[in-house]
């Protein structure tokens, strides 16, 4: 059992509905045999019961191959299995034309009309409804059904019934079938619409890093374009100083010198991102990233009137913790709190839905960059898993001694 939970908690949320989906077709195909098999070992007796039911059980199989082929082809993982599709078609006949046999030259018994009647229904109503996974558009679906429908009224004319009585078979047959193929392709429209939303939170996720490297190139172009071309302009008056003999020239490398100083200054502060530290805009923009991917997300506490340091660290730990969310596990749920705790700011970030990899949130260089902001203003971090499936990032900043 643990070993078993285990695989089913290391599969995405995806995954996890496909196994459903899969598993669920699988199931169409028991329920099918279940309930063909019942009325043959209720009504019937002996070697005729023993050759139905192996008929039924290669057809049940028959129905479970084509449901996971079909279902393979919908995700492409492998070509249209139109063969399968074929064989599964001629199956269905051969069970309703050995049904119809049995029917007619079989012993005088009520019980096998019943249990014949019964085979022959679910065998065109599960053979229609499995095989419509496998076909690909609305049109062919309902020539399928509807042609399944049409044999259902023909057999039931073969099998000695009166003509309303089959007209009410094929009626029976259409909407069981009808139902059954909605059902079928309505899951497989569901499952592809779960991986889709799946890629766009990836895509989100991807889109939210470019989007940072972005402000970061421009933020980094603003300070180093701006100041060496200062740099390349007071350069070059040095030199035609330096050519005149002038003593000016070594005020204007000593000026060269201070903007290169404090270019490398600016050049720090873009990179440990000081330069936009709004703690209030980074929760806001958390919160809206995190409901937009379908995660609930609360975010609690006021970070007005904290410093401005203490912002940028802290916003930061947020980015990098949303991220995370977006990036790693699967999420439900994400908690955002601020709270002031006497003389310092804690900030904790918590989520569920994370994944069980063996030291997962003890390193990284995300959690190693954070640290280093933190370290900056005196502050603290820590991050790792706080019960089973739950992931917890915590910052404690002292504000005691920050201006």
């Amino acid at each position: 059992m643990r070993g078993s939970g285990g695989w089913w908690g290391r599969k995405s949320t995806p995954a996890k509905v496909e196994t459903y989906t899969r598993w669920s077709f699988h199931l169409f195909a028991v329920l099918y045999l279940v309930s063909a098999a019942l009325p043959i070992l209720g009504e019937l007796t002996g070697p005729l019961a023993g050759w139905l039911l192996l008929l039924v059980c290669a057809h049940a199989v028959m129905c479970g191959v084509t449901a996971s082929r079909s279902l393979d082809w919908t995700r492409g993982q492998r070509e249209q299995p139109l063969r399968t599709l074929w064989v599964l078609g001629a199956f269905t006949l051969a069970v309703v034309v050995a049904v119809i046999a049995v029917a007619q030259w079989g012993p005088d018994d009520d019980g096998l009309e019943t249990a014949a009647g019964a085979v022959f229904s679910t065998s065109l109503i599960f053979g229609a409804g499995i095989g419509s996974l496998g076909v690909g558009g609305r049109r062919r679906v309902l020539a399928l059904v509807s042609g399944f429908a049409a044999g259902a009224v023909l057999g039931g004319i073969l099998l000695g019934r009166p003509l309303p009585q089959a007209l009410g078979l094929g009626v029976v047959v259409l909407i069981a079938a009808g139902f059954l193929a909605f059902t079928s392709t309505f899951s497989v429209w569901l499952l592809d619409a779960v991986y889709e939303l799946a890629e766009a939170r990836d895509t989100r996720a991807r889109l939210a890093v470019a989007e940072e490297r972005l402000r970061f190139g421009r933020d980094l172009h603003d300070v180093m374009g701006r100041n060496l071309a200062v740099i390349a302009l007071k350069s070059e008056l040095a030199v035609q100083l330096a050519r005149r003999g002038r003593e000016e020239a070594v005020d204007e490398m000593t000026e060269v010198q201070r903007i290169a100083s404090e270019t490398q200054r600016e050049v720090r502060d873009v990179v440990r991102g000081y330069r936009e530290a709004d703690l209030g805009a980074e929760l806001a923009g958390a919160h809206g990233v995190l409901t937009a991917a379908g995660i609930d997300c609360a975010v609690t506490g006021e970070p007005a009137g904290l410093p401005a340091e203490v912002q940028s660290a802290l916003g930061w730990v947020v980015r990098e913790a949303t991220t995370n969310v977006l990036r790693h596990g699967d999420a439900k749920r994400c908690t955002v709190a601020v709270l002031m705790e006497r003389e310092r700011v804690v900030l904790t970030v918590e989520n569920d839905g994370a994944p069980k990899a063996p030291g997962s949130g003890t390193g990284g260089s995300g959690l190693a960059g954070l640290r280093e902001r933190l370290a900056a203003v005196a502050g603290t971090l820590a991050a790792g898993p706080a019960s089973e499936g739950v992931f917890r990032v915590v910052a404690r900043v002292p504000l005691e001694g920050v201006s």
